[in-house]
């Protein structure tokens, strides 16, 4: 069989292969985790709330000033809906809202930072 086949590179016997590529394969699970992660301001939304342990969307929107209000929400609800950030609401008025990482966000980060450093130490070839 070709050797170059990405999929067969991965250290397991043949008849394992599906744990890689199936549907519960390693595949499949990075691939939820890109997506959770995906959009132009999750990332910045991520680290941001990673620097500080609560903030408000407002505190948000300043730190990111070419964000929409929209596309802000849009992103913190995703983040909210995947488990990655935790939406506190003070039942005050006028409203007040902060969102903070859960531990899932949290333990992403130490994955995101190692990421960082990954492009760090191999920059973009012109």
């Amino acid at each position: 069989m070709n050797e170059t086949i990405t999929h067969l590179k991965v250290p397991m016997e043949y008849e394992e292969r599906s744990l890689c590529l199936g549907p519960e394969g390693s595949v499949a699970h990075v691939t939820r985790v890109l997506r959770m992660i995906g959009g132009r301001w999750k990332l910045p939304i991520l680290f941001r709330l990673f620097a500080e342990p609560s903030m408000r969307t407002s505190q948000l929107l300043r730190d990111m000033p070419s964000i929409s209000q929209k596309m802000l929400t849009q992103h913190l609800r995703e983040l909210e809906r995947d488990g990655l950030v935790a939406r506190r609401d003070f039942g005050e008025q006028p409203p007040r809202v902060e969102y903070s990482l859960t531990n899932a966000g949290h333990g992403l980060m130490p994955v995101l930072m190692s990421v960082r450093e990954f492009s760090r130490y191999h920059p973009e070839k012109s």
